[in-house]
């Protein structure tokens, strides 16, 4: 057990969404872990409604962001790291910002909570990631996501995915990249028994619903929807490996692997790890 600072770190956690499945768990999961009063969830599009399990959070509709998938995520990342300077500002000691299907989840066997588990890091770096799981439908033997019930009970595979090792985490005001998948001119520490779920592939089914969505449609996600859909097919051909044999190569490996056009994101040069997730993550999400 991480040993407790006295007082534990102001953690603040941002969100942006609009119409997401997703949200509903990223509350119930941040506000369990962080309280309800340190959330701050923006819906994109004035034209939205903000729902009754929100109550507690900070919430504010905004215009809705213009122009296609890769502008309107520049502009989310430019939009939240300017929201995370006023918490700085304000006396936040640590600000996250992920999707909604996004979850910082400290490993069982470390045995602290997630806020204790962040105080006890946050002086050590000025921007932190978790180990990044894509988290995706093995279609062999996996049904429909059941998204009342806690996902990890439903899927058993995580895709090791430098992609999804994010600076989600900062002491101080930066500017996130597109996707928040970067720091602008800054490294990042990728925390031992930290993780980052991603469930934005945990059901096949939903990805297809979203693939026919009008207004993606026309944002231009159609080709992100066809290609997560593509990763699910790929990552279903890869064996599973064991999970507390893979996760600590992995940590090193994208630590020090990093690609030459992006030298602050981490990369695994297009290998799939594909890990077997342990029952002790069962029940977290």
């Amino acid at each position: 057990m991480t040993k407790m600072p006295i007082p534990p770190k102001k953690v603040k956690a941002i969100t942006m969404v609009r119409n997401d499945r997703f949200l509903r768990k990223w509350v119930e999961y941040y506000g369990k872990h962080l309280g309800k009063e340190n959330l701050y969830v923006f819906f994109d599009g004035e034209d939205q409604e903000i729902p009754d399990f929100c109550d507690g959070v900070n919430t504010q509709l905004v215009p809705k962001m213009q122009g296609n998938v890769v502008s309107t995520e520049r502009q989310r990342s430019r939009f939240i790291s300017a929201h995370a300077a006023k918490l700085f500002d304000q006396g936040a000691d640590m600000v996250i910002a992920t999707d909604a299907d996004e979850f910082l989840v400290v490993d069982p066997l470390v045995d602290d909570s997630l806020l204790n588990f962040l105080s006890y890091i946050a002086d050590k770096h000025h921007v932190h990631s978790g180990l990044g799981v894509d988290v995706l439908q093995h279609l062999d033997t996996e049904g429909p996501i059941d998204f009342s019930k806690p996902f990890l009970s439903q899927r058993h595979r995580g895709w090791l995915y430098s992609r999804y090792t994010k600076p989600s985490i900062i002491t101080r005001p930066y500017t996130w990249g597109g996707g928040c998948h970067r720091v602008k001119g800054q490294n990042f520490h990728i925390a031992p028994g930290l993780y980052l779920f991603h469930f934005g592939g945990v059901d096949l089914e939903h990805l297809r619903q979203i693939s026919a969505d009008p207004a993606r449609i026309a944002n231009g996600w159609t080709r992100h929807q066809i290609k997560r859909q593509k990763a699910i097919e790929k990552v279903n051909r890869v064996k599973a490996g064991e999970w507390d044999k893979m996760v600590t190569p992995l940590r090193h490996i994208q630590t020090w692997c990093r690609p030459i056009f992006a030298l602050n994101k981490p990369t695994t040069f297009g290998l799939k790890f594909v890990a077997r997730i342990p029952e002790r993550f069962q029940n977290i999400i």
